[in-house]
Formats: structure tokens, C-alpha cells, sequence
């Protein structure tokens, strides 16, 4: 049940960096719900449909509602700020990430998937909806551009798979949630990245 709300709140969480991109991008009504739903739902959908099960969304529609209710109250939110704080949207991603890449680690490892096949869902639910917000806005995808993003998911991930068999259910999800945050984080204050590469022929 405590994965289930906060797969909830990863999922508002995620809408909102969705939507915050949307203002910026000066998207209509439509533009907002469409970016924030493909960010919120994106990842775990490519992830369900890899694995062969049932697309989460499908069985459950609170998901479609909590996505629908999120937009309406930051959009309503966003429409009367004189400006959106640069923070918003990158600690608002920064949260959905660590809290997708749980959800998708262990979407797999409840299938009975080895660890390394989890921290790839985990990765890829938690970074798959912001390639495609990417992709929609006409822009370089952000974990192939800019800081640490992907790389703090497989350590998350990494964690929370060696810690799921030992710990308390609640606890590795804590944990595992709190290094991917730990690590992201630092990397939007400090612009921490990793080596890039420049072919200079």
C-alpha cells in the first residue's frame, strides 16, 4: 500500500514538471495535459509493455485522475504567478525520479526478473516519460544532455535491489529513494555531469 500512494505521488509529481514545461513552452490546455501525461505515465508504460503485463494505467484509472487533478490545480497555480522559480521543475523531477526508479526495480523484481533486468526498468521507468516530454517539445532528451540524471537511477536502483531481501519493505524504498535524491540533487545545485564527449576531426 505505501508503494502504491507513492507511486501516486510520483506520478503528480512528475505531471507537474510536465506541466511547468508546458508554461514555459506557452502550450495550450491541451499541450499542458498531453506533456504532463507522457512524463507521469511515459516510463511506466514503455516498462509494462516490455514486460509483457498489463499497462498499469489500464486496470487502475486513478492514475488517469490523479494526473488530471494535478493539472488543473498547478495550472491554475502557474496562471496567476508572476513567474515560475527556476526550482520547480527540476526538484519536482528530482522527486519523481527517485520514487519511478523504485517502482519500476521493483515492478520486476516482483516478476522474478534478476537485479540487473530491475535497475533497467527502474531506469527506464523513471527517465522513459521525460525522453518522450522531450521528444514532444523539440528538444535534446535531458538525460542525454545536461548533469547526473540516468546514472543516479542505476545507483538507486542498485541499492534498492540489494537492500529489498534484507530490509524491511518501507525502509530499502526510503533509502534507496533518499541516494538517487542525495545524488541528483547536488548535480542541479553544482551542475555536476559526466564526461562528455566532443569529436574534434
Amino acid at each position: 500500500m505505501f508503494l502504491y500512494f507513492l507511486d501516486l505521488f510520483g506520478t503528480a509529481v512528475f505531471a507537474i514538471s510536465g506541466v511547468t514545461l508546458a508554461f514555459r513552452l506557452r502550450m495550450d490546455a491541451i499541450g499542458v495535459l498531453i506533456l504532463a501525461s507522457v512524463v507521469a505515465i511515459g516510463g511506466g508504460t514503455l516498462r509494462d509493455v516490455i514486460l509483457d503485463v498489463p499497462v498499469f494505467w489500464l486496470k487502475d484509472n486513478n492514475y488517469i485522475w490523479d494526473i488530471l487533478i494535478t493539472c488543473v490545480i498547478s495550472a491554475t497555480m502557474m496562471n496567476y504567478a508572476r513567474a515560475i522559480p527556476w526550482w520547480i521543475l527540476p526538484i519536482s523531477d528530482a522527486l519523481g525520479l527517485g520514487v519511478f526508479t523504485i517502482i519500476g526495480a521493483e515492478k520486476a523484481l516482483s516478476l522474478g526478473l534478476s537485479a540487473t533486468v530491475a535497475v533497467i526498468m527502474g531506469t527506464l521507468t523513471a527517465c522513459g516519460g521525460g525522453i518522450i516530454r522531450d521528444m514532444l517539445a523539440r528538444r535534446i532528451p535531458f538525460v542525454l544532455r545536461q548533469e547526473i540524471y540516468a546514472s543516479a537511477c542505476i545507483v538507486g536502483g542498485s541499492c534498492y535491489a540489494m537492500l529489498r531481501d534484507y530490509w524491511h519493505e518501507d525502509m530499502a524504498i526510503i533509502v534507496s529513494v533518499f541516494v538517487v535524491l542525495a545524488i541528483r540533487i547536488p548535480a542541479i545545485i553544482w551542475r555536476w555531469s559526466l564526461p562528455k564527449f566532443d569529436f574534434q576531426g
